[in-house]
């Protein structure tokens, strides 16, 4: 079965080595999209560990405006799941250029939003980061 047709945000797509995301901050890319804070990186794929073209993502909730661990992660729960949704053009391309992206979505924004405003501003954010590696 080819995956790249379905919508899954697994184990493998997911940002969470701690020296990754370090050198994600130090040299990664930034733009703003509101209500997100996005960084991004692109490396060949013969450059990391892992060998095979991809695309990994992880998702933060500032502590300062969301003092609840329930209201962070359902923020978080919706970023993920307009991820998840949206993202297989950019995966597609990322793969065609035999590269690995790794991206870091910030949520920046002080309220709990509805998911149909999550769903447009990722698809934004997704836009911007195809026409940024194009």
């Amino acid at each position: 079965m080819e995956n790249s047709s379905r919508n899954t945000l697994g184990k493998n797509e997911r940002l969470k080595s701690r020296k990754s995301i370090e050198q994600l901050f130090k040299e990664g890319i930034s733009f703003s999209v509101f209500p997100f804070r996005v960084l991004y990186l692109i490396h060949k794929a013969e450059d990391e560990s892992n060998p095979s073209p991809g695309l990994k993502a992880a998702f933060s909730v500032s502590k300062k405006y969301f003092k609840h661990a329930t209201e962070r992660n359902r923020v978080k729960r919706l970023m993920r799941e307009s991820w998840r949704l949206q993202k297989n053009n950019l995966l597609q391309s990322i793969k065609e250029m035999n590269s690995n992206m790794m991206v870091f979505i910030i949520y920046t924004g002080n309220e709990i939003p509805e998911y149909q405003l999550v769903f447009e501003k990722t698809g934004a954010v997704l836009k911007r980061l195809y026409k940024n590696i194009k």
